[in-house]
């Protein structure tokens, strides 16, 4: 009897720790072709990972993969890859514009609009897709991963993995686990990143993490600088790059970035913090609510339909 209950312990141990193991990461997914999305695409084909980028717009799709294209060739050109590596990554890359294309992928990662009701919608109507053994992240810049956890069947399975813009340049990915994430999915997580050649740092799942709790308010506060007649545009990025060392002014970075992604930042903290030092300045406000969201618009704090770009302000 004492050897049957030892033999059942025994196999009971070794399930446990079979389930335990580190899953292997070979294939990804990108839901979102954006600016973020693809740059994902980009560093994971090089890594020789086999990518499905998933956009439901195909324009989306084909200036994305103009945007990887230029971006490996500015690559090749800086001696960091070489042509064949380009073509290798290339071939790894595949595009598609419906979830049905992503039910083999071992890992989803979401990079779409720093919006939560899309998040939401995009977690709900994929997961019906994937394998039980997939795992999926949220290149979130802000929003809870508990709560988007729960939007999904397999909550443990759910991490933050927040890159930063310019993704084949930026070397940090924040990592952030949910409350409901399982050591195999942090260290998977983690192992893919190295392998991506990135550092990273882990955050507890509070409003924005490390990065953006710290970086964005920063550039809330430059734009009050603004709507408060402390300085123009010019002499705060100026100001900044000069008196801080900041390789990028907070309003240039602001156009980066996308006011429009600030501003949801802002809110989030606002919203999930209750401090009034997070409320986001009515200019930001106003500036989003013009279509003025920066670089990707051709117009933010800078004007970039003119060579060098004009400050607006």
């Amino acid at each position: 009897m004492n050897l049957e209950r030892e033999a059942a312990a025994a196999t009971a141990i070794a399930t446990a720790e079979i389930a335990l193991e580190t899953p292997e990461i070979a294939s990804v997914g990108v839901i979102g072709a954006g600016q973020m999305g693809n740059g994902i695409a980009h560093v994971a084909a090089l890594a020789g990972l086999e990518v499905t980028m998933l956009d439901v717009k195909p324009e989306a799709i084909e200036k994305a993969m103009a945007t990887i294209r230029r971006n490996m060739d500015r690559q090749i050109a800086r001696k960091t890859i070489t042509e064949a590596d380009k073509e290798k990554a290339l071939a790894h890359l595949h595009t598609a514009t419906g979830y049905d294309a992503l039910g083999d992928c071992d890992l989803v990662i979401e990079a779409a609009t720093e919006k939560e009701e899309i998040k939401r919608s995009i977690f709900k109507g994929v997961t019906p897709h994937l394998k039980p053994s997939c795992l999926i992240a949220s290149n979130t810049s802000s929003i809870s991963i508990t709560r988007l956890a729960a939007t999904t069947d397999r909550p443990e399975k759910f991490i933050g993995m927040h890159f930063m813009n310019p993704v084949p340049v930026m070397k940090l990915v924040e990592i952030i686990r949910g409350i409901a994430t399982d050591e195999p999915t942090f260290q998977a997580i983690q192992a893919l990143a190295t392998h991506l050649g990135k550092t990273t740092a882990v955050a507890e799942d509070y409003p924005a993490f490390i990065v953006n709790r710290i970086l964005i308010p920063m550039v809330n506060e430059a734009v009050y600088a603004i709507y408060e007649g402390v300085g123009s545009v010019a002499a705060i990025d100026t100001a900044m790059r000069l008196g801080a060392n900041h390789p990028m002014g907070p309003l240039e970075l602001a156009d980066l970035v996308g006011l429009d992604t600030c501003l949801s930042v802002m809110q989030v903290l606002h919203e999930g913090l209750a401090d009034s030092k997070y409320r986001p300045c009515p200019l930001l406000v106003k500036y989003v609510e013009a279509g003025w969201l920066g670089r990707k618009t051709g117009r933010g704090f800078y004007d970039y339909s003119q060579t060098p770009p004009r400050p607006t302000r």
